[in-house]
């Protein structure tokens, strides 16, 4: 047994605050398995102001629920600027000096699972369990530059992204395993052209998922009170997540327009919020779409109750090429725990929805296609409420507990 394991992941600060996430969850259910996981992050926390005070020591340490966490020192920043690079490239030599101190105190650990967002962590991965003589796990939860190039304006052919694609496919080849989140990662490998250099036996596909245990306690420990979601006259269809431009819930308002025109008693109702909520919420009122309800921010412990009380939950964001590779959002496996069909906008290779039958989803993502589908889909009660049954069986392949026991799988690999 490899027991002790180090996973790093920059951004994992926020799950010592939420005793939840993708690590945290691997982590206790480590723990359960007779492992000794340690979570490596950065002392800032990038989704709030609250933060770690290292005291300028190279890290500290603290623990959670029987979990130990290592915070390295890094720079406070806010927002995407110059500030944020220095915080990234600040974690990535703190974790040199980090783990060999950590290490001589606590002794080396058995195997290092190294987790995006940025890749800079699973270099410094690879480089340091080189040093300790050890396997690294690289986990690929978003694909740089790929995602990049996808949703900016970095130009696939310029020089930053060649060299972005260099440094992918070298941490592809180093690795002893690499985790992607997507069914689809050895496909995205194949279709870069790296499938003769890079070992596709090594890559595996662990899922996002769900602790279903804490999902159904949320939903009857912390019910929302709301009189729109308890309305049994409408067919009540729930979005939940943030109101941003990459969202483009617009076009969803696009598809409620035509919705309303066929149908007075499907209502979409949004929890969440973001800066173009103001500027959507204008746009219902000029328009006259009448059948969307903007409910605005809600704590994350009520979504479970707020998703089981919908007809169906629609899952929505822009579509790239991305969705070619499947499927791993974190909100939508909560909507298969939800036991509720799933409406999606959208197409995705290795689709979940279709293996099994647990909801629709839009050839196009066309308002004009999204509103037949979700017609449709409100047609049928019968057919609704059987692809509720059938999430709720789905989403027990995503739960962590089963989760955890695929990792443990590669690391004892």
């Amino acid at each position: 047994m490899r027991q002790n394991v180090w996973i790093w992941n920059h951004y994992a600060t926020n799950m010592f605050f939420d005793q939840a996430g993708r690590h945290y969850w691997f982590a206790e259910n480590l723990i359960k398995k007779g492992y000794k996981p340690t979570i490596f992050c950065a002392s800032t926390n990038h989704f709030s102001d609250y933060h770690i005070d290292t005291n300028e020591k190279q890290y500290s340490t603290d623990s959670v629920d029987s979990i130990p966490f290592v915070f390295v020192n890094t720079p406070e920043y806010e927002g995407n600027g110059k500030k944020r690079v220095l915080n990234v490239i600040s974690f990535y030599r703190g974790l040199f000096k980090t783990a060999k101190k950590y290490a001589e105190l606590n002794g080396k650990p058995d195997v290092i699972v190294a987790s995006s967002v940025h890749p800079l962590t699973l270099v410094a991965g690879i480089k340091i369990a080189k040093r300790f003589n050890i396997p690294c796990i690289c986990e690929v939860r978003d694909l740089w530059p790929e995602s990049i190039v996808v949703y900016s304006s970095l130009k696939r052919n310029s020089l930053i992204a060649k060299l972005l694609y260099q440094g992918e496919k070298w941490i592809y080849k180093k690795a002893n395993s690499v985790i992607m989140t997507w069914e689809g990662g050895s496909q995205y490998i194949r279709n870069q052209g790296w499938d003769e250099q890079v070992d596709l036996s090594k890559v595996k596909h662990i899922s996002n998922g769900v602790i279903i245990d804490s999902f159904d306690r949320n939903s009857k420990e912390n019910q929302v009170d709301d009189d729109d979601l308890n309305d049994n006259n409408y067919k009540n269809l729930v979005y939940a997540g943030s109101i941003r431009k990459v969202n483009n819930l617009g076009l969803l308002l696009d598809a409620a327009k035509l919705v309303q025109e066929k149908n007075q008693y499907i209502r979409f109702l949004i929890y969440g919020t973001g800066d173009e909520k103001e500027m959507l919420e204008n746009r219902c009122k000029e328009e006259n779409i009448n059948n969307v309800v903007f409910k605005g921010r809600v704590e994350k412990k009520m979504i479970p109750s707020i998703l089981k009380k919908s007809y169906a939950n629609i899952l929505h964001n822009s579509s790239t090429s991305l969705d070619n590779y499947g499927q791993s959002q974190n909100k939508f496996f909560e909507y298969l725990a939800a036991g509720r069909c799933v409406i999606q906008t959208y197409t995705t290779g290795y689709s979940v929805l279709e293996k099994y039958k647990c909801g629709v989803s839009a050839i196009e993502q066309q308002p004009k296609e999204i509103a037949e589908i979700i017609l449709e889909a409100c047609k049928d009660n019968e057919k609704a409420e059987q692809m509720g049954v059938n999430a709720r069986k789905a989403a027990y392949e995503f739960d962590f507990t089963k989760l955890t026991e695929d990792l443990i799988r590669v690391i004892e690999e």
